[in-house]
């Protein structure tokens, strides 16, 4: 049976995800922005967190989790190559452990480029993947520590993952994500569609996480550096793609 996943706004823009195994009860929480809401939600729906799982370093991934453990006697998973600025981890992990929740088995995939110890966890017979920081819902994270190489390789990853796969990305930074991508692809009509859904959902204060990632390689053009029309576009026919994702990211840092 899938895991049921439930998203939780938390803080200004950051999700965090609790992911349910009704037959065994385990509860995992995947990044911890802050405790308030994710308590509130295990505490409505009578859920045992038995799992923490965290992405990153940065503290609005992080913050809440020794308030989350105070109430939770939870097992804390994280990168061992981030293990000495992680909260205390109990199983640090590297690329292709498994995790295991309930009755289902997630792969630790490592997707440097935001920082260098990003990771990401692939649930495959739930169709769910969560990326926090690296592959974003029409976007990817700032490169704050790796480089266009690291993350384009961690984006080719993800990529790679079978299209039904859910992305359960880590902030609300769809609506303006789109805004720029339509300056990549102006005649890009997946993308004209989605920029008008998103709007629709944000007026009426929805989500726009998890995305599926068949859409994601139809609209996001930091999936898309490899494509002869994207390439075109910003004058970089038969580039690298690594230059081109290079190029793309900086125009979104400057946008």
């Amino acid at each position: 049976m899938p895991l049921e996943i439930l998203t939780i706004p938390c803080l200004s823009d950051n999700y965090a995800f609790l992911a349910h195994d009704a037959t065994s009860g385990d509860t995992a929480l995947i990044d911890v922005p802050e405790a308030a809401p994710i308590l509130a939600e295990l505490k409505a729906r009578g859920w045992r967190l038995t799992h923490v799982l965290l992405t990153h370093h940065h503290a609005d991934h992080v913050q809440g989790v020794g308030a989350v453990l105070a109430e939770h006697d939870a097992i804390v998973i994280g990168a061992a190559a981030d293990a000495h600025r992680l909260p205390s981890l109990d199983i640090a992990v590297t690329e292709g452990d498994s995790v295991k929740i309930g009755q289902d088995t997630g792969r630790v995939i490592e997707v440097p480029g935001h920082t260098v110890g990003h990771i990401a966890f692939h649930f495959p017979d739930s169709h769910a993947v969560f990326t926090a920081d690296s592959l974003m819902a029409l976007g990817c994270g700032r490169l704050f520590e790796g480089t266009a190489l690291h993350m384009w390789e961690s984006l080719s990853k993800l990529a790679a993952l079978p299209e039904d796969t859910v992305v359960y990305s880590g902030h609300e930074y769809t609506q303006a994500n789109g805004a720029f991508a339509m300056t990549i692809e102006p005649d890009n009509a997946d993308l004209a569609a989605r920029v008008q859904e998103i709007a629709v959902k944000r007026d009426n204060g929805q989500p726009t996480v998890p995305s599926e990632l068949a859409v994601e390689l139809a609209t996001n053009p930091f999936l898309r550096a490899a494509v002869p029309s994207v390439q075109a576009n910003i004058g970089m026919v038969g580039a690298d793609p690594v230059a081109v994702f290079a190029e793309i990211r900086d125009r979104k840092d400057r946008f």
